[in-house]
Parts: structure tokens; C-alpha cells; sequence
């Protein structure tokens, strides 16, 4: 295998392995942070000494989670000078200034006070001390910021100029104010808080059913959970719904691509499964629902949809001779994978929520015992949005600009990115060993007994 295909693999593995902790920090911390809120405001004694315990065993597991994301994040800033270094020449003096900004304003905000919060307990008074981890929320999401506002530009290019064969910046407020950013960034923030939620679920249902000396706490944060997923997953589908329309504007071919439309339609379907043959640029065979895609761009039942077809033949005049089609097959199904998780979660959420309020879960222990074992749901359906973003935008690696072939190191070798690769993931998989050990040795031993609560 040649060293730029390797390359794409080893950004692959690297980056789908961080991005599944950084939505548990996003979504985490400020469920942790709503939690000590409440231990801060409570009147009631007997529930504030168990709402304390509750925020600082949800607490430990994010600081677990915030340990493995900061280790793994490491990794993605060397990939850019090894394996990527034509891509850091022609590009570096737009994305290094949002990633230098992420580490003056983000890391260290986070880092300097998570620090003070794991040692502050009795240091600090209630308020101050809840204020350090709502400060570390803050830190951890102005961080996915600055890495979307980067990411953003690659998928969309603004207030750029090209000087001597370089993308110079002319513009930072127009780099800000990109609204691939608002897409991106509104779309990462609910899921965070959707995969946020379904950990806190997943636990809560454990230690409502193995631990009945903490039934009566974890069934309180079964119903947060519950509301607090509700929120995230509806937040996803409103931003996700917003950005698929701006994509129309700024990628029809991403977008096009998603639903496997190979000529120009007016109404679009949308295609629920279809047999995409890349070789003849058309489906064998579909089921597609008349004029949905269009009503999904334009809030009504018509309106143009360019095929990829179409935008193939205008990218060539555009750009010169090439194939510019990403991997339909997929995107398209990456999707409807994304599409699917985040209706079961919805309606697992629902459906817990419910049950929860009507104090009836434990008369349904088998959706109970179910939960840990979906946890894997929302990071597919992450691991999914995310390929959606970054293998569409291909075969370029800043649309427009420069192709992903282009930008790979040139003196990069085939055997040391494998060499690489290969010792990147076995240190990465003893690492997961080792959290998940740890994670699940802290939710069996850690017992949280009520003496009272609010009323």
C-alpha cells in the first residue's frame, strides 16, 4: 500500500478513536456541572451530602474520559507535520492560528481549573467550587470550537488569499463567522450532550439494578439522564436539519452524495436503500420517497436538487480533469446509520423518561439490563457523522484549494507509516483496556445510599 493511502487510514484510526471521547467530555462536563448546581442549591441537608457524592462519582468518570481524550488529542497535532507536511506548508498560516487559540483559551482554561476542582473539595466555598467545573465545560467546548472553526475552513474556504503558492489568512473575523462553523459546532455540541446523557442512562440503569443500596439515588439521575438526552438528540436533528440545507450552498456534492442522487431532480426523493453502482454514476435500484430530499432542503414538497452527475461535469470545467465524486456507497449509508441511532436513541430516551417519572422502571429490568449494552449506539452514530464530514469533502482535503493527494509529506515512506499505525493502535487499545477497567471498577465499588431528598 502506497504511503498516501496509508496516511488516510492512520488519520482515520487516530482521529475516530479521540472523537469517541471528545463528545463524552463535551456532553459530561456540563451534566457535571448542572449536578453540583444543584448540590449548591439544594436546602435539603440529607440530599445535599448525596448529590454531592453523585457529582463526584459522575466526576471521576469524566475525568477518566477527560484523560484519555487529552492523550489521544496529542497524536493528531504530529500527524500534520510527518505524514501531511505539504498540506502545514500551503495551509498553516490559517489553521495554526485557531489551534494556537485553542491552547490559550481552551486547554489551559480547562486543565488550570479541572485541576483546582479535583483538589479544591472543602478548599473552596460551594460557589466557587461549583464555578471551576462549570468553567471547565465552558473550556471544553470553546476547544471544539476552535478545532471546528480550523476544520471549518478546510470544508468551506474564507478570508483567505493565495500568495506565493499559500493560503494566507486576509480575514479572521470571516473565519469565525463562517456558517459551516455554526453547523459543525451546533451539531458536535448536541451530541455531545446526547452521548452525555446516554452514559449517565447507561450507568444509572447498572446501579439501579446491581446496587440497591444506591437505587434511590442513580433512579433521580435516570430521569436527568433521560431529559438531558432528550434535549441533546433534539438539538441534533434541528442543527443537522440547518447545516444539510447550508450544504447545498457550500457542498452539493457532499450533499448529493449523502442521498446517492446521480441526476439533477426536481422534486428530489429520498432514497431509504438503494444499490450504488459507482462504475455506470447511477442506483440499479432504489426505494426512494418522491420529492422528501427536496422538502428536507427547502421546507416544501420541490425545489432542484443538483445530481452528482451534474457537478461532476461543472467540477471538471471548474477545476480541471478528475474525479471529484467521494465514496457514495459510503457516505450514503453512514447516514442513514447516523439517521437511525439518533431515532432509537431518541425513543429510548423517551421511553426511560417516562417509565422514570411514573417511578415504573424496575417493572421492566430487561430494558434496564439493555442499556449498557447499547452504549456502543451513540459513538456510531459520532463516528458516522463525523466520516460523513471529513470523506466528503474528498478527493479534497480543503475543497477548492488543495486535493488530499497533494498534501501528503513527500519524503513519507509506506513502511513508517505502518510501523507507525501499528504501534499508535496497540498503545491506544491497552489504553482503552486500561480505562474501561478502571471506569468499570469505580461504577461497581462506588456506592451512593440516600438519607433524604428534595420533595
Amino acid at each position: 500500500m502506497e504511503a498516501l493511502l496509508l496516511s488516510r487510514w492512520q488519520f482515520a484510526i487516530t482521529t475516530t478513536y479521540h472523537f469517541l471521547f471528545v463528545p463524552i467530555t463535551l456532553g459530561l462536563s456540563i451534566f457535571v456541572a448542572l449536578l453540583e448546581t444543584c448540590y449548591v442549591r439544594t436546602k435539603h441537608p440529607a440530599w445535599k451530602a448525596t448529590c454531592r457524592k453523585l457529582v463526584r462519582f459522575f466526576g471521576t468518570i469524566f475525568l477518566i474520559n477527560f484523560a484519555m481524550g487529552v492523550v489521544t488529542g496529542i497524536v493528531q497535532e504530529f500527524h500534520f507535520g510527518m505524514n501531511w507536511s505539504e498540506y502545514s506548508r500551503f495551509m498553516g498560516d490559517i489553521f495554526g492560528a485557531p489551534l494556537a487559540l485553542e491552547a490559550l483559551t481552551a486547554f489551559f482554561l480547562e486543565s488550570t481549573f479541572l485541576g483546582i476542582w479535583v483538589f479544591g473539595w472543602d478548599k473552596l466555598s460551594e460557589k466557587l467550587h461549583c464555578a471551576c467545573i462549570w468553567l471547565v465545560a465552558i473550556g471544553s467546548n470553546i476547544s471544539a470550537f476552535w478545532i471546528l472553526v480550523a476544520n471549518s475552513f478546510m470544508q468551506h474556504p474564507v478570508g483567505f488569499a493565495i500568495e506565493n503558492g499559500r493560503a494566507v489568512m486576509t480575514d479572521f473575523f470571516a473565519l469565525l463567522t463562517n456558517h459551516y462553523v455554526i453547523g459543525e459546532y451546533s451539531h458536535a455540541l448536541f451530541a455531545g450532550i446526547s452521548t452525555g446523557g446516554f452514559v449517565v442512562l447507561a450507568v444509572s440503569a447498572w446501579k439501579v439494578l446491581y446496587d440497591e443500596t444506591s437505587r434511590q439515588a442513580f433512579t433521580q439521575t435516570l430521569k436527568a439522564g433521560a431529559i438531558y438526552m432528550i434535549i441533546g438528540i433534539l438539538g441534533v436533528m434541528g442543527s443537522g436539519h440547518m447545516h444539510t440545507q447550508y450544504l447545498a450552498e457550500a457542498n452539493p456534492m457532499k450533499l448529493s452524495s449523502m442521498e446517492a442522487l446521480w441526476e439533477t431532480e426536481n422534486p428530489a426523493p429520498f432514497a431509504i436503500m438503494a444499490d450504488i453502482n459507482m462504475e455506470k454514476n447511477r442506483n440499479d435500484s432504489e426505494l426512494a420517497v418522491p420529492g422528501v430530499f427536496s422538502f428536507m432542503l427547502y421546507n416544501k414538497p420541490e425545489g432542484e436538487v443538483k445530481g452528482i452527475n451534474a457537478l461532476q461535469k461543472e467540477y471538471q470545467t471548474k477545476y480541471g480533469p478528475g474525479d471529484y465524486r467521494p465514496d457514495v456507497p459510503a457516505l450514503f449509508w453512514s447516514f442513514r446509520i447516523m439517521v437511525a441511532a439518533g431515532g432509537f436513541m431518541l425513543m429510548l430516551a423517551l421511553a426511560i423518561g417516562f417509565l422514570a417519572k411514573m417511578d415504573r422502571v424496575m417493572a421492566f429490568p430487561l430494558l434496564l439490563k439493555s442499556l449498557p449494552f447499547l452504549l456502543p449506539v451513540p459513538f456510531l452514530a459520532n463516528s458516522a457523522g463525523w466520516f460523513i464530514a471529513e470523506a466528503g469533502r474528498q478527493p479534497w482535503i480543503v475543497v477548492g484549494l488543495q486535493k488530499t493527494a497533494d498534501a501528503v509529506s513527500p519524503n513519507l515512506t509506506a513502511g513508517s507509516v505502518w510501523l507507525t499505525m501499528i504501534g499508535f493502535t496497540a498503545i491506544y487499545l491497552l489504553l482503552a483496556i486500561a480505562a474501561l477497567y478502571i471506569a468499570l471498577r469505580h461504577i461497581r465499588t462506588t456506592s451512593i445510599p440516600v438519607e433524604g431528598r428534595d420533595s
